[in-house]
């Protein structure tokens, strides 16, 4: 990794829910949390735990150097909502095909 850069991946409890218009997309308590020097905390969730039967493939790719090439998902009135690195970096092998939302909700226990 480039020095300053520093990305980290841990295992959560936290309770994250994932609604757009009134549908959950989304709920887990087993998310992994993304700390990425310079960017929002972001919630990877595991696929079981996505409706992925109401998001499309996109043909759209993104590629960060160190994460590798993200896939995207997308709804209808909502193209590439979420992302995926189906191979990511080894520093980041954790967050393989989980999925992971612009905006994520906490749920207090």
């Amino acid at each position: 990794m480039t020095t300053g850069h520093r990305i980290t991946v841990e295992r959560v409890s936290e309770h994250v829910r994932v609604v757009r218009d009134g549908q959950v997309l989304a709920e887990s308590r087993r998310p992994l949390l993304l700390r990425e020097t310079g960017l929002p905390v972001r919630y990877y969730l595991p696929p079981e735990d996505v409706r992925t039967d109401l998001l499309t493939p996109s043909d759209t790719h993104t590629y960060c150097p160190f994460k590798g090439t993200a896939s995207y998902w997308s709804l209808p009135d909502a193209p590439d909502l979420v992302w995926y690195y189906p191979d990511p970096k080894e520093d980041v092998a954790e967050i393989k095909d989980h999925l992971c939302f612009y905006e994520v909700e906490t749920v207090s226990a």
